[in-house]
């Protein structure tokens, strides 16, 4: 069926981006092979010699932090971030049926006919902060993203009922705010690791903005020339992360490897009632590069449609993003240059996933060895 579209038409652009088809109405259509828009490039193709096992060891119960393993805890939340950059928790105060009516709520939305999802289309959308779309960036990528999504960002509850798609507003809504003091506890827990002054003001602006997606892939029938996301790090802050059980999250374990070849990569294995928690750019760059952003990205599967939902916690756009005053003092250099973090977001969504972002980005990057 990939043969009704042809290249110089661009009728497959047009059918799965523009007209909001996405990667579902490909499925839809009795797919047998993977279009060739699609097909990544060898060194980004996930090579299953390359993954170094899964992380079976960085689960950390989160409700310890309020007990006599405090101290424990803190430390064990401070070395995940100081070394790979992810770690999962249970016991987090997000009821566990809230998450199994997320993942429900998911696979709804994205089994609505392409007419109703189009509605969230950019530039059709009933609010701007809500959008509909497919891959990443589609207009600036060589390669399609296997993956459909839906991303609601939050302004205030009335906003969220009335915009956000029935579908799955609800859930959505309730899984952001009951994730919000986890979010806030263990973003003061790693800032006083620093040792730098935690103040309820100090982590709201740095965590006030926040995103809501719901990620579809669809079976693949070609996974092996595919990605669902390409190699990224998150520009955020701190990223809540659900996955459902078929799993597919790939976190590249050494992050001065410059090649593909020496590149190992640890999976990111589902586990019921667990979120996924990762560092993100801004907080890398908070900590002066104490904690690290670890690349990222998902595979695709050739058995069953796969949903995630993140939340991403960022600085609220007018927020002057730079190391803690305190780390400077303390290291005696700047590893990374202030930015307003509006422009760190341009810039994150202008181009497609390669890499770490912040590396290339030389308005925040100081030059060091």
């Amino acid at each position: 069926m990939a043969s009704i579209f042809t290249d110089d038409d661009n009728s497959l652009f047009n059918f799965v981006v523009k007209d909001g088809k996405g990667v579902k109405g490909l499925v839809d259509l009795g797919l047998t092979k993977v279009p060739a828009r699609y097909i990544q490039p060898p060194h980004h193709r996930i090579n299953k010699q390359h993954v170094a096992g899964s992380l079976e060891n960085m689960t950390i119960d989160l409700s310890e932090l309020d007990g006599p393993n405090h101290d424990q805890v803190s430390k064990a939340i401070a070395h995940a971030a100081e070394t790979l950059g992810f770690f999962q928790v249970v016991n987090h105060g997000v009821p566990l049926e809230l998450l199994e009516s997320l993942k429900v709520a998911a696979h709804r939305f994205f089994a609505q006919p392409p007419e109703k999802k189009a509605l969230y289309l950019k530039g059709v959308s009933p609010s701007p902060m809500v959008k509909y779309g497919t891959s990443f960036v589609p207009e600036k990528e060589n390669a399609l993203e296997w993956k459909d999504y839906i991303s609601m960002t939050y302004t205030n509850d009335a906003d969220a009922l009335q915009f956000w798609p029935n579908e799955c507003k609800e859930e959505a809504l309730e899984y952001m705010k009951t994730s919000t003091e986890m979010v806030r506890k263990i973003l003061k827990t790693l800032i006083l690791n620093l040792g730098v002054k935690a103040d309820d003001s100090r982590v709201d602006e740095l965590a006030g903005l926040r995103m809501v997606n719901m990620n579809f892939y669809p079976t693949c029938p070609n996974p092996e020339l595919t990605v669902g996301v390409g190699r990224h790090s998150d520009m955020g802050t701190l990223t809540v992360l659900l996955q459902d059980g078929i799993g597919g999250l790939y976190v590249k374990k050494d992050e001065n490897a410059t090649t593909p070849e020496n590149e190992e990569w640890i999976e990111i294995p589902p586990i019921h009632g667990a979120l996924v928690i990762n560092i993100g750019d801004t907080l890398q760059i908070l900590s002066n590069g104490r904690y690290k952003s670890a690349e990222h990205r998902v595979r695709t599967t050739s058995t069953e449609s796969r949903v995630s939902v993140p939340i991403f916690n960022q600085p609220l756009p007018v927020v002057k993003v730079g190391p803690f005053p305190e780390l400077v003092a303390h290291d005696g250099v700047a590893r990374y240059r202030e930015v307003v973090f509006q422009d760190y977001m341009n810039n994150f969504f202008a181009k497609s996933h390669d890499g770490k972002n912040l590396i290339d980005f030389d308005i925040v990057m100081c030059e060091f060895r």
